[in-house]
């Protein structure tokens, strides 16, 4: 085997015995899925039959049931239609101000003559954007999703493919939308996991936007209605998402609150009661942000290690991640960390800054708590003819990452 088809690995540990192929890029679905392993031995139970806990800062999955179980979103798909306003927004292609015209469509499929939610938006009446953000988010106004869906696409179904289209390029395979309400329909899913990568990306994304998921109340046509969310009545520093219910699925919901810095992001699902519903939510955050504590391991812009380049004008490029990394620990742990830098190597040149060319692993006992990528930090061009046979051979360095860990776990 060539040395350029080798996989390269740094331990702060003990070296491994075998060298593991990662590929060198990888999507943000991916991400997630891989870095967000569950960081505790699931000592906390919920009732909930679908659950899921995600630390936002640190891409750490503090609780998870059944998160990859496809469910009906009901009124949560509203998060996936205020993303779709909100990137239209962002391009310039709507403002606060718009006008956004309420069909007869939407009056009668999602106004009073439906009885569902709804903001009570007047047929044929012509209502700012500013407005019927507020009725479809806090008021999870049906006739506010479908006159917005109206107002980008034309019609419903063609926002819907558009919301797929958005959501798939964030990296959700698994959800599919077929309407903007989150109305029954049976090829209509969504996942626990992806619903939190959704909140995930809107929150950190939008968060002039994302502010109106924590209002408490709106009033409309001289109608006031209190936010759904049960969560935003709590001591929780909760600032969001959205509730949903339907016969025969149970009631759901997707939140996200914030303590001393640290956000925390939960969906449950499947429960039998809007109170139920209220309560594995603020059980979950509670545990959540009691349980753990986080730890510094890198700052913004330090160097995390390095990578073996081919050919190039240095033996070696530095590494680093974008901004600082910390660990979630469970409180009283004395689990052993252990970490390593993966990497298909050595890697080809020319290496260009910023290039995401690695990944750090990041191990507590057998507990796989983070992962994450790496960039190189410096640009490393082709070298000489002589450089480049010189460079076949591997070396592997443990010194960054080890003192890191080392670092921490003396805290």
């Amino acid at each position: 085997m060539s040395a350029a088809s080798r996989s390269s690995v740094q331990t702060s540990s003990s070296a491994a015995s075998r060298k593991p192929r990662f590929p060198a890029l990888w999507s943000l679905a991916t991400l997630f899925l891989l870095a967000a392993q569950p960081v505790q031995a699931q000592a906390f139970q919920s009732q909930a039959p679908i659950a899921f806990l995600y630390d936002s800062q640190s891409g750490a999955v503090l609780y998870e049931k059944a998160p990859d179980e496809p469910v009906a979103p009901a009124s949560m798909a509203k998060i996936a239609t205020a993303l779709v306003v909100f990137q239209e927004i962002a391009a310039g292609r709507l403002t606060l101000d718009s006008e956004i015209g309420i069909s007869e469509n939407a009056w009668r499929k999602g106004g009073a003559p439906a009885r569902g939610t709804t903001m009570f938006a007047a047929v044929r009446s012509r209502i700012k954007l500013s407005d019927i953000l507020q009725g479809l988010i806090v008021q999870a106004g049906n006739d506010a999703a479908i006159a917005l869906a109206e107002a980008i696409a034309g019609d419903e179904p063609t926002f819907a493919r558009i919301m797929n289209e958005r959501v798939r390029a964030l990296g959700l395979t698994k959800s599919v939308f077929r309407n903007a309400t989150g109305m029954p329909d049976p090829e209509q899913k969504v996942t626990a996991r992806e619903l939190a990568m959704l909140a995930d990306h809107v929150v950190k994304t939008y968060p002039d936007l994302y502010r109106i998921f924590g209002q408490r109340e709106f009033t409309w046509n001289k109608i006031r209605q209190v936010n759904r969310n049960p969560l935003l009545t709590m001591d929780l520093g909760a600032d969001g998402l959205q509730t949903g219910d339907l016969d025969g699925v149970g009631f759901g919901l997707t939140g996200s609150a914030v303590e001393n810095g640290q956000r925390l992001i939960v969906v449950v699902h499947g429960l039998k009661t809007a109170r139920d519903r209220a309560t594995e939510a603020q059980k979950l955050l509670e545990w959540g942000f009691r349980a753990f504590e986080r730890r510094q391991l890198f700052n913004d812009g330090e160097i995390v290690g390095d990578a073996s380049v081919y050919g190039g004008e240095k033996g070696r490029v530095p590494l680093r991640t974008k901004g600082a990394v910390a660990l979630l620990m469970p409180r009283g742990t004395s689990d052993k960390l252990s970490a390593r830098i993966v990497y298909h190597g050595p890697l080809a040149v020319p290496v260009s800054e910023g290039d995401p060319v690695a990944q750090l692993v990041i191990m507590r006992g057998d507990v796989k708590t983070l992962q994450l990528p790496l960039y190189a930090a410096e640009t490393v061009k082709p070298g000489s003819l002589q450089s480049r046979a010189l460079d076949a051979v591997i070396e592997l360095s443990t010194g960054w990452v080890r003192q890191a860990l080392a670092r921490i776990t003396r805290s």
